[in-house]
């Protein structure tokens, strides 16, 4: 989800901040992401061992045992102590060859339904029967899981917090711990080992929304996956370039991102929706076999191109006058806004014509954010979007 510090370009300001502080330095000029092949030697082992557990700095999962499931912890980028934020990895390896799929979560820390849907995923999976590959990364950003905020803390220019889903595909030698951490998934564990990938959401706190899928219907192959997912909105827009499934599309990789309801918690019927499209999708790619399950052919999808915000222009209690899934027209009163005192300081109205995706449950408001967002066609895309991410 989107916040009040977060809209358009100039949710990236701390990196231009921290180009601007280092001027023409030449520590960073060079970036990592520019080299190829990402993981030259193949899999790459520390020797550390954590709970039982290998600790890699590189993944090929063409050097794994076939058949088998593996789960390493890969050593991301370091904290100010010396040690590493390790992720948690698990890679089902097929008997046969195949595609390679790539699950991610966790990108934000306060998504719990996306992390329970991989976990599902993987664990209904058995490598004895598939062919190819899933890997499933459930924790991308371990420092903000810890705390179960959508950021990353970041102490490198001082106290921060940092969304590491606007900074992708980071630089292994950037400015800030977000984008190495990032550079170093990206060129070592992610970008190598996939030929597809979905990357899943929820809202963030503080909002509800529904289950809905984003992603850019221009790409044959990203429009084939989303439709393939039993859920009754599709978000048609690639929003901004430095989110995960953006930079995974930018080194041909097909990928879109799956958003799961509500933040913090488990929302068990729709998690069985994204587990099935999951599935879905990997029968579609000939990973797993066996009959498809629902699609979005049994249900009434929605599509729209654009999310439209209501934003709150006065403080105070918030007071919602429409559900998620409500279709609202142009003029429709949506939400209305009272003081301490009880009185009516503004009332909001929607402009479009559309279904409403998110609703904020924070009943409390200052002026600037977000109260509920509208997903809507517009007649073209233009820009970058604000959505509930």
């Amino acid at each position: 989800m989107p916040d009040n510090s977060e809209k358009g370009p100039d949710r990236r300001n701390f990196l231009i901040a921290s180009i601007a502080t280092a001027g023409a330095s030449a520590a960073f000029a060079v970036n990592a992401n520019a080299a190829a092949p990402a993981t030259p030697g193949g899999t790459v082992y520390t020797g550390d061992v954590i709970q039982g557990k290998k600790v890699i700095s590189a993944l090929d999962v063409n050097d794994l045992e076939p058949g088998q499931k593996h789960r390493f912890y890969f050593q991301g980028v370091q904290m100010p102590t010396g040690k590493h934020w390790n992720v948690s990895v698990v890679v089902a390896k097929g008997v046969r060859p195949g595609k390679r799929a790539l699950l991610t979560s966790g990108v934000h820390g306060d998504e719990m339904s996306s992390i329970h849907t991989v976990m599902t995923v993987m664990n209904q999976l058995d490598p004895k029967s598939m062919s190819g590959t899933v890997m499933a990364v459930t924790d991308v950003s371990r420092p903000a899981l810890e705390s179960m905020q959508r950021r990353w803390p970041n102490v490198g220019l001082g106290a921060d917090l940092v969304d590491i889903n606007r900074v992708w595909p980071g630089d292994e030698n950037g400015p800030t711990p977000t984008s190495r951490h990032a550079g170093l998934l990206f060129n070592r564990l992610l970008r190598p080992n996939a030929d597809f990938a979905i990357d899943f959401h929820t809202g963030a706190t503080g909002f509800s929304a529904s289950a809905f899928n984003l992603g850019d219907m221009n790409i044959p192959e990203v429009k084939a996956m989303l439709e393939l997912f039993p859920v009754t909105q599709i978000f048609n827009n690639p929003v901004y370039p430095v989110v995960l499934h953006n930079a995974l599309i930018d080194v041909g990789i097909p990928a879109f991102c799956a958003e799961i309801g509500p933040a913090r918690v488990l929302t068990p019927d729709m998690i069985d929706q994204f587990v099935e499209g999951t599935m879905n999708v990997l029968k579609h790619h000939g990973i797993v076999s066996g009959p498809m399950g629902k699609t979005g052919k049994d249900v009434t999808v929605f599509i729209g191109n654009s999310g439209f915000p209501i934003i709150a222009t006065e403080a105070g209690f918030v007071v919602p006058l429409v559900k998620l899934h409500d279709r609202v027209s142009p003029g429709q009163k949506v939400a209305v806004q009272r003081n301490s005192f009880g009185e009516i300081v503004a009332e909001y109205t929607s402009s479009v014509t559309g279904e409403v995706f998110a609703l904020r449950t924070d009943v409390t408001s200052e002026p600037g954010n977000p109260l509920l967002f509208i997903l809507f066609e517009k007649p073209t895309r233009e820009g970058m979007e604000s959505y509930p991410e």
